[in-house]
């Protein structure tokens, strides 16, 4: 049960993948096949299978590994072909010849094993002469454009959502955590709670973490895309806020890490420590109105609309039992209020 569990995915492809990627398979054997006459067209139906890739620029980026990788392992095919035949140990000496030059130019891995797989083939299928090493690149070629096309002219895909999905949710969880923050700093907390508080605190590192290869699929989705117009705008400003989030997770741990740190039971009696928990608790209501999408925003009441963060604290003199942490939280408060306040719009 391990075993499956490690080699399946926790979500499948989406069915329309799987559709394209057929469609381009059989379009890419049948027109290779009438074009160069060939019955068995197997390095078309592989180069399309391979360049149906989930964004144009990674089907362009397969299309290239794939013919770059061909080039090279019908090049080596047909030298050690005409020199020594199709025996075992040529192939043998051909697969590893393929390995050690794929090494030798820093080749990534798609290049670097198309290279034996497609020497192997070629002299597994018998090709041993200028023409037959010829077709195969044209072959290759053919399905490579093939899966291109199909990949632009069905629907081409679009991670935005996603993108949004994952900034949204790091977005909650930051202001989550800074009304625990506030909670921590008002109310008594024994060490059980403190260390939960800074777990919860290390989690957002996994999210803005997720967070960022969400955005990263999405900028890759769009780049040569025929809709790439109409989501741009929305994918920008999923960057900016995540930008935002990035300093706040940082800012958010510290002071999780903190508290946790320098806690003690007389701290919620302190005047300025409530204040700071006041802030915290505003610093949260603020950053979910900054993470509310542009259409939200517009229904949301006018009274809703209005960043509540005041202007940072200034303390003139600070309990001296509690100097050192009040010192860092205000720090820490004084950037959540600086990026919040400082990355407002009006939507």
């Amino acid at each position: 049960m391990k075993l499956l569990t490690t080699l399946t995915l926790a979500r499948r492809s989406p069915l329309l993948q799987v559709l394209k990627t057929s469609i381009a398979t059989v379009l890419a054997w049948v027109v290779a096949s009438f074009a160069l006459q060939q019955p068995l067209p197997i390095f078309a139906a592989i180069a399309a299978l391979l360049v149906v890739q989930p964004s144009v620029s990674q089907s362009i980026e397969k299309g290239l590994e794939r013919s770059i990788g061909v080039v090279a392992g019908v090049a080596i095919a047909l030298g050690a072909g005409q020199l020594f035949g199709d025996q075992s140990w040529v192939i043998l000496s051909v697969i590893i010849i393929s390995v050690l030059v794929a090494w030798a130019l820093r080749l990534g891995p798609g290049s670097a094993n198309q290279i034996p797989i497609s020497a192997m083939l070629v002299l597994a299928l018998g090709g041993q002469n200028a023409g037959y090493a010829g077709e195969r690149i044209i072959e290759t070629v053919i399905g490579a454009l093939i899966g291109l096309i199909v990949n632009l002219a069905i629907v081409a895909p679009v991670f935005v959502s996603p993108a949004r999905v994952a900034v949204a949710s790091l977005t909650k969880r930051v202001a989550a955590v800074l009304e625990l923050l506030a909670e921590s700093l008002r109310t008594g907390r024994t060490e059980t709670q403190l260390r939960a508080l800074l777990d919860e605190a290390r989690q957002l590192r996994d999210l803005r973490d997720a967070a960022a290869v969400a955005l990263r699929q999405g900028e890759n989705s769009l780049t040569l895309n025929p809709r790439k117009s109409r989501h741009h705008r929305m994918l920008r400003r999923e960057s900016e806020l995540f930008a935002l989030l990035s300093v706040l997770v940082t800012r958010t741990l510290g002071m999780a890490r903190a508290i946790h740190d320098r806690y003690d039971t007389n701290l919620a009696s302190d005047p300025t420590v409530a204040s700071i928990a006041q802030e915290l608790e505003r610093a949260a209501h603020d950053l979910r109105l900054r993470g509310r999408a542009p259409g939200e925003r517009e229904s949301a009441r006018p009274t809703q609309e209005l960043l509540i963060l005041t202007a940072p604290l200034t303390v003139l003199k600070a309990h001296p039992q509690h100097w050192i942490l009040i010192g860092s939280l205000l720090e820490d408060v004084r950037r959540v209020h600086e990026e919040i306040v400082g990355h407002t719009d009006n939507g």
